[in-house]
């Protein structure tokens, strides 16, 4: 095993150097003058959410043949600094910003962009794991669109109260009886003209080469991959902590569990197991998600039919198998995916393959044309 992991090591690496010389090369030239469409990325550099940004710089190629576009980037804690980017003149600014900026942090940020890209189409780039739309409100009256990486398919859902901030919160609130403040995230009605669906970790540097390649083959040992933080805030840790505890169930079975383990150990694991299971986390896509899929184990998740993402790899028993959010079903499910090793194989490979094919085309250009339009 310690020649496969240095060679994910060396792998990991060098895409994250890629991702890293992509990123300080679009942060240090102005834009050339000629082209149509002038795109500025604000961003952080930190890995969630330069898994969102990262995709501009893969499919730049895309961006400019289709709409005419030249991407540059800055950094948001640079601006909010009152460092002025390199590039200005845009005619889209795509920013990020922390997850709990203030009003003012976040008015001055949005006032320095329009003042250094006069008449530009503003975007927010919302990298944040729940599904809620908690920004909406006070997003609205400053942004032209909202690009969000998944959504709740009812949108109806949206602006319901609910224990906690999250639709997981509630649940799990009132599942393990946890008293929290209830919570409501006003949508204002134009808002939904401004949401865009974008991809989830399917696009970060990490992943998105090891899905355009092949996926990997050879036994696999491990029926069940099982590694995941328990701790957290209350409802989280009764999560996964219920999560943890389902696993005596198939004690007898080949797990591998426990947390801690660096990646490129981590990606070899999986890519010997059967299974990679993915609880929640605090929103419902996981990183784990796509790591199973590119190592070629099966992703075993709580049903995640009420979530919109792109692309969709969550196809009940098509490109993933479900379990019930309570686990009750989780030894009958596990028991039956590891002794069918055909079912193993049509999962793991339409979901491969579904994943590799959107991310050969030119899917995520076409999904951005409302930035551009």
């Amino acid at each position: 095993m310690a020649g496969e992991v240095l060679a994910n090591r060396l792998r990991l690496y060098a895409r994250r150097r890629r991702a890293e010389k992509a990123r300080a090369a679009a942060m240090a030239s102005g834009f050339s003058g000629r082209a149509g469409e002038r795109l500025l990325l604000v961003t952080q550099p930190e890995r969630i959410p330069q898994s969102q940004v990262y995709p501009f710089h893969h499919y730049a190629g895309d961006l400019k043949r289709l709409y005419g576009a030249e991407v540059r980037e800055a950094d948001t804690w640079a601006i909010l600094r009152g460092e002025k980017p390199v590039a200005s003149g845009a005619t889209v600014v795509a920013f990020q910003t922390p997850f709990d900026i203030a009003d003012d942090d976040l008015h001055r940020l949005v006032g320095l962009l329009r003042a250094q890209n006069p008449g530009a189409r503003i975007v927010c780039l919302d990298w944040f794991a729940p599904t809620d739309l908690r920004n909406a409100a006070r997003m609205d009256p400053l942004v032209d669109l909202y690009v969000k990486k998944h959504l709740l398919r009812d949108r109806a859902a949206y602006g319901r109260p609910t224990l906690g901030d999250t639709n997981l919160t509630d649940f799990y609130n009132r599942r393990y009886g946890i008293a929290e403040p209830e919570q409501v995230f006003e949508v204002p009605p134009g808002f939904w003209d401004k949401l865009v669906l974008g991809p989830s970790f399917a696009t970060a540097p990490n992943i998105l080469p090891a899905l355009l390649g092949r996926m990997p083959g050879g036994a696999r040992p491990i029926d069940l991959h099982a590694r995941f933080a328990v701790g957290g805030t209350p409802w989280y840790q009764g999560m996964r902590g219920e999560a943890e505890a389902a696993l005596d169930t198939v004690a007898d079975l080949a797990v591998v569990k426990g947390e801690g383990v660096p990646l490129p150990r981590f990606m070899v694991e999986m890519a010997r197991s059967k299974l990679g299971f993915s609880p929640f986390g605090y929103g419902e896509v996981c990183w784990r998600d796509y790591e199973s899929v590119m190592a070629g184990a099966v992703l075993l998740k709580p049903d995640m039919s009420h979530i919109e993402t792109a692309p969709d790899i969550f196809h009940p028993w098509e490109t993933y198998v479900p379990l019930a959010w309570d686990l009750s079903d989780f030894e009958e499910v596990v028991r039956r995916v590891c002794a069918d090793a055909v079912l193993r194989q049509r999962i793991a490979r339409n979901a491969f393959g579904l994943l590799h094919d959107w991310l050969k085309s030119d899917a995520f250009a076409r999904s951005m044309a409302p930035l551009f339009a």
